[in-house]
């Protein structure tokens, strides 16, 4: 079993050092809802298909992330708060080379 650290800073502006697995194929939206740091019904509402910007969060820290795909960044185009650092959770696989990584979790519309 493989985990990376992450921080991950909530909308009530909490910091949280957060152990996430690499092993179990999970994004980085299912690992905020995991942890319970967004509202019930406020994260994911489209269940990760690149459809609703819900999951986005601002990366403050990019230890080597993926390059952004058409559908996110379509997505993000349409989303409110988008800043030059936002990325959808949904969209953020999480692997090795994220040990290090800092979101803060956008505003829910």
């Amino acid at each position: 079993m493989s985990d990376i650290n992450i921080k991950i800073t909530d909308r009530e502006g909490v910091t949280h050092d957060i152990v996430a697995p690499t092993d179990m194929s999970m994004n980085l939206m299912e690992i905020i809802r995991s942890y319970e740091l967004a509202e019930e019904g406020t994260i994911g509402v489209c269940g990760g298909m690149a459809m609703c910007a819900s999951c986005q969060v601002y990366v403050i820290n990019d230890p080597g992330l993926v390059e952004m795909g058409a559908e996110e960044d379509a997505m993000l185009a349409e989303a409110f708060h988008v800043e030059s650092n936002s990325r959808l959770g949904c969209q953020l696989h999480i692997v090795p080379e994220m040990e290090g990584l800092e979101v803060e979790i956008a505003p829910y519309p």
